[in-house]
């Protein structure tokens, strides 16, 4: 867990400036456009945003791809649109299959999203997507709509822009970072990546592969939340066929055969890389959380959904009547971090009490907070049950909110979860290991089912092995060829 950020205040800051539009020429087609910000607001603006993506997400330390999508992002650059901007290229520790970019030259790639490319070209080819929304614009006029869009929300069980800081930042963090651009832009975007990686003498088609990839595992996927890129990037119709098609013109038009793929370097570069999630910054088992880098554990309600992140862990129903809302106070004491909490959120404290959580000191604090609806003029009631607990050191957070008329139907689920807060002792739960990638060599040619097998996959991981490697398992191999496998 991470101090929390107050995002509320960037977006007041920026919006402020936002509001004043312009014309100005888009430095791909050369035309007009109505933007809503400068190109240093921009750079600005995206060097305010990467402390809350690295906050919302956290780094991940892996020197050898860090070092080469850094070298072969600056290649991109010079040749792009716009090789005067500084771009900053970051690996995010999530197993979410992503990519994506914020103004002023910032680019983002998932852990996840690196485990299932399968060579140099593709990693190249979406970078160059990525990066093609910078230098079109696209993440500057989106962000100014959807910054814009935020202010003028109203609605929801949490109302209040105090309160809304606090509970729903991921939910804020998530709309504000993730832009939905419209299928032209991902046109635009597709066409450039194609430019970029072909003139940097990479093969464009395996970008086309990579994209069939995530159309295969959209079908597989029961929830459809799998590739999440493809959520965050609307697929503009046949983009398989499309990128193909403009990589062979690129390929034509700049006379050369040697385009590169580079398949096995790629491989080498991700043996090792962490695959799926990371049960060593929290993980549920049996209706437990647990936290073995910290050490602390705690029930989820039954039936509820969480979502954790390195800021908070959310915890919900499937009704959203409800929320819990756990994370780390700045301060260093429990009594200290309830004071400052009651007042940066302006609730109303109706009940206050020093208690032992499982030995450990706390405060619990009974509160409310009363706003009137902007757009129907009703007066809104939400009550808020937090605890604040010191232990090793900090000081952990637990909000329970819901609306003053439901509050009490939520109360003992609150109380059963906050009050459980523990540490954690037990050894088989601090020494839990992630999944890894493993790469190893095809021990003898035949089907990719048969070399699976000699490694002692089991039948119910072959379909997922087969998309890892964007491989059919009755796809021949030949001995000697890497492959990946999931390990320990």
């Amino acid at each position: 867990m991470k101090k929390i950020l107050i995002l509320s205040k960037l977006v007041l800051l920026t919006a402020a400036i936002l509001l004043i539009p312009s014309c100005a020429v888009n430095p791909v087609t050369g035309k007009k456009q109505l933007m809503l910000m400068t190109e240093e607001q921009e750079i600005e603006l995206g060097a305010q945003y990467d402390p809350t993506v690295i906050a919302t997400f956290g780094l991940y330390e892996n020197q050898d791809l860090q070092a080469f999508i850094e070298e072969k992002g600056t290649e991109l650059a010079k040749i792009s649109h716009r090789p005067n901007l500084e771009y900053h290229f970051r690996i995010l520790d999530s197993p979410v299959i992503n990519a994506f970019a914020v103004p002023g030259g910032y680019i983002y790639m998932t852990r996840g999203i690196l485990a299932h490319f399968n060579n140099e070209a593709e990693l190249i080819g979406v970078l160059g997507h990525e990066m093609g929304h910078i230098t079109a614009r696209h993440t500057a006029s989106q962000q100014s709509k959807q910054q814009l869009g935020q202010l003028l929300l109203v609605g929801g069980m949490i109302v209040s822009e105090d309160f809304r800081q606090f509970a729903d930042y991921a939910m804020q963090g998530m709309q504000l970072l993730f832009l939905k651009f419209s299928r032209d832009n991902e046109r635009q975007s597709d066409k450039l990546g194609v430019e970029y990686s072909t003139k940097i003498g990479y093969d464009a088609h395996k970008m086309a592969d990579f994209f069939h990839v995530l159309d295969k595992m959209q079908m597989e996927s029961e929830s459809g939340g799998i590739p999440t890129f493809y959520s965050t990037h609307p697929n503009p119709g046949d983009r398989y066929n499309d990128v193909n098609q403009r990589a062979t013109s690129w390929q034509d038009s700049l006379n050369s055969n040697n385009w590169k793929v580079n398949e096995d370097s790629y491989l080498r570069m991700i043996d090792g890389i962490v695959y799926g999630e990371d049960p060593r910054q929290g993980y549920v088992e049996s209706g437990i959380f647990y936290h073995p880098e910290m050490r602390f554990k705690f029930p989820v309600p039954s039936g509820w959904k969480l979502e954790n992140s390195p800021l908070q862990v959310q915890m919900a129903p499937a009704d959203g009547k409800a929320a819990v809302i756990f994370t780390l106070a700045k301060q260093k004491t429990a009594s200290e971090a309830a004071q400052i909490v009651v007042q940066e959120l302006n609730l109303t404290t109706l009940e206050s009490r020093n208690v032992t959580v499982n030995g450990l000191p706390a405060v619990v604090i009974s509160s409310q907070q009363v706003s009137q609806n902007e757009q129907t003029g009703a007066e809104q009631t939400i009550k808020v049950l937090s605890y604040f607990i010191e232990y090793s050191g900090s000081v952990y957070v637990f909000h329970g909110v819901s609306s003053g008329e439901d509050f009490s139907n939520y109360l003992q689920t609150f109380e059963l979860t906050m009050s459980n807060f523990n540490r954690l002792t037990e050894t088989s739960k601090l020494n839990v290991k992630p999944k890894r990638i493993k790469i190893q060599q095809v021990r003898n040619s035949g089907s990719l089912a048969d070399a699976l097998k000699t490694f002692g996959v089991s039948q119910n991981q072959m379909n997922e092995l087969a998309l890892l490697n964007n491989m059919e398992l009755t796809e021949q191999v030949s001995r000697g060829k890497l492959i990946k496998l999931i390990g320990d």
